[in-house]
């Protein structure tokens, strides 16, 4: 699959099947992260795994989903995530100016997980004092976001937006994504 292939058909994933996901796919996704561009060059971003199933439905409850459907959109019991990319930001390298750093490790990994035939959410609205407690995240990290990973129970499409940007979800379940099209967030040479 070209990379231009795994960005069309990327969607965020919010039910999964209830199947592992070994460790080495874990470590490539992460790695993607790591190789991300950083300002500066700083590397403030580190991570931490979760893929043990109790500390998973630990972290389960601290994750708010799909806000535009909830509790609709959220993961239905049974196909909850395999597991978890906890994102952390080191303040003792960078305690502001850290979201590109975030940004662009983020969206390598959720990339590296889709070429890895993997659904991915990622997740901001989280309780991250909760988490931090769970996993033992020292006071000089901040827990930035969380991506979800498994292999995909769902199948959501994108479409053009015509009205609303909300997502939404059909009768048969299936998720609705609408995207700006080209024409309107792209122009040449001046704005005008």
């Amino acid at each position: 699959m070209s990379v231009r292939d795994i960005i069309l058909s990327r969607r965020s994933v919010r039910q999964f099947k209830r199947l592992p996901v070994d460790r080495p796919t874990l470590q490539e996704i992460v790695d993607a992260g790591r190789l991300a561009p950083s300002a500066a060059n700083l590397q403030p971003i580190e991570f931490v795994v979760v893929d043990d199933e109790k500390v998973c439905r630990e972290i389960f409850p601290c994750l708010r989903w799909a806000a535009y459907i909830s509790p609709r959109g959220d993961p239905r019991p049974g196909q909850e995530p395999a597991a978890y990319v906890v994102t952390l930001v080191n303040l003792g390298i960078r305690d502001k100016g850290f979201e590109y750093d975030v940004g662009a490790a983020m969206e390598n990994m959720i990339l590296a997980a889709r070429e890895a035939g993997l659904g991915s959410c990622w997740l901001l609205s989280i309780d991250r004092k909760k988490i931090a407690a769970i996993l033992d995240v020292p006071p000089t990290y901040r827990i930035d976001s969380v991506l979800a990973l498994g292999v995909s129970a769902e199948s959501p499409v994108a479409e053009e937006m015509t009205d609303s940007l909300k997502y939404w979800q059909d009768a048969e379940g299936v998720l609705h994504v609408p995207k700006r099209p080209l024409r309107s967030v792209c122009r040449y040479n001046r704005f005008c």
